[in-house]
């Protein structure tokens, strides 16, 4: 039988191999996402009523408004986004910071041409947003104080230090809401 054992120098040098190959693999693994110029992904919402959505995520949900921008007719039908319609896009963010997420609102003044979906199962596409928070009874205040309906059995404890709390927009996305009661 043959022992094999490594001195000092073997072990430091067999450390400095592994720590190169994890570096090497983890600047492959950077690389592969180093398209992207930013780490957040802006969603547009085209909504049926924007004032009722606008109250709905600003005074029930408790996030910001942070601008707004018009896409005008010729811009709207040259990229695609719009056949000619022009449209003012509402700003809103957890917080006023340029690393948070862009919930863009729009609206083109017509209802759904679809059901509104009882279960996220409902429908394909977007169903639900997850917003972490700090604490959930403020926010439970809020919601009940304007009628908003809260699904299932809410809030629901998800751990000893977490609940959570599901609802859905005026014109059907879910809202799951999870955080502390307090």
């Amino acid at each position: 039988m043959i022992r094999f054992t490594m001195n000092n120098r073997m072990v430091l040098a067999y450390k400095c191999v592994k720590i190169t190959l994890l570096v090497f693999l983890c600047g492959l693994s950077a690389q592969a996402q180093s398209n992207f110029t930013s780490k957040t992904i802006g969603i547009g919402v085209v909504v049926a009523d924007l004032e009722r959505s606008l109250d709905f995520y600003v005074n029930g949900i408790g996030m910001v408004k942070t601008g707004n921008f018009t896409i005008n007719e010729d811009f709207g039908k040259r990229s695609g986004l719009t056949n000619g319609v022009s449209v003012v896009v509402t700003i809103l963010k957890l917080e006023n910071s340029p690393d948070a997420t862009d919930w863009k609102l729009m609206s083109f003044g017509s209802k759904a041409s679809h059901p509104k979906p009882k279960k996220i199962q409902d429908d394909t596409g977007m169903q639900y947003i997850t917003i972490n928070v700090k604490a959930l009874q403020p926010i439970i205040d809020r919601l009940t104080q304007m009628k908003v309906p809260f699904l299932g059995s809410t809030p629901t404890p998800l751990n000893d230090k977490a609940h959570f709390v599901f609802v859905q927009d005026p014109d059907g996305t879910f809202v799951e809401l999870i955080g502390p009661l307090q």
